[in-house]
């Protein structure tokens, strides 16, 4: 599986902006996917999750200001984040697990898209 991701950008703190991610290749294996983060000098961190039912799943920073959400015809995720603030500055990832290689980690990353939130 492949991940493209694209959306990311700068803004203002208060603005919002919309990550996408589509995937290709064997997407008959797709299982959940994400969105994870990692800002300078941090770990990476899981922001928000989907299954393959639309459950959510979303880091208690983000709760009320991003939405994940998916289209499984498409193979893609999106990430609508509002409310911005500095805090997200970081890079995404979109990731996806593997129905079949089950594990707590993705089995694939797309390439990160930077995010600036400036106040």
């Amino acid at each position: 599986v492949q991940l493209q991701a694209s959306g990311g950008g700068s803004v203002q703190t208060g603005g919002s902006l919309t990550l996408s991610c589509e995937a290709s290749g064997r997407i008959f294996r797709i299982n959940d996917m994400g969105w994870y983060r990692q800002a300078p000098g941090k770990e990476r961190e899981l922001v928000a999750k989907i299954t393959r039912d639309a459950v959510t799943n979303y880091d208690d920073s983000v709760k009320g200001r991003f939405t994940i959400s998916r289209d499984n015809t498409k193979a893609t995720v999106q990430l609508q984040m509002n409310s911005l603030k500095t805090e997200d500055t970081a890079v995404y990832f979109c990731a996806v697990w593997d129905i079949v290689m089950v594990g707590a980690r993705p089995a694939y990353w797309g390439q990160g898209t930077l995010v600036t939130v400036s106040s």
